[in-house]
């Protein structure tokens, strides 16, 4: 079956735990991408910050994004997948969590990120409305 590491994108860039929000957005910009990782000093995933936390959790509450830091928005140990998960292990966390895009570690270390859409390009049609289904619920 495939597994998480045939399946993720690579070469992820993180938003430090210290960087702020203006920062993260201008980075998500660049990227065209809608979520970013944290990473800590230590370089250990601290959770993840997407474009709707900012948004939401920020800009909604009339706070400046220039003076939030991406660590301020990490809350809780970040759900994550092994990078020899296999796909039903990665249906079925990102089902149980409602999760859109799993991180990818091997060891501690962040080596990619395995988003919905990957999954959909990697498996037949069922397993991934399924998913699509609980994620959306």
């Amino acid at each position: 079956m495939t597994t998480a590491r045939e399946m993720m994108t690579p070469d992820v860039t993180c938003i430090g735990e210290k960087e702020n929000l203006a920062e993260a957005a201008r980075k998500m910009a660049d990227l065209d991408v809608g979520s970013l990782p944290i990473c800590g000093e230590d370089n250990r995933l601290k959770g993840m910050i997407t474009d709707r936390d900012i948004v939401v959790k920020v800009v909604a509450k009339d706070r400046n994004p220039a003076d939030c830091t991406a660590g301020e928005l990490a809350q809780g140990k970040p759900v994550t997948i092994g990078a020899d998960d296999d796909a039903a292990e990665i249906l079925r966390t990102m089902s149980e969590h409602k999760v859109r895009r799993l991180p990818v570690i091997d060891g501690h270390q962040l080596v990619g990120i395995v988003a919905i859409a990957d999954v959909a390009k990697a498996l037949p049609d069922r397993p991934v409305g399924d998913l699509i289904d609980a994620v959306t619920s």
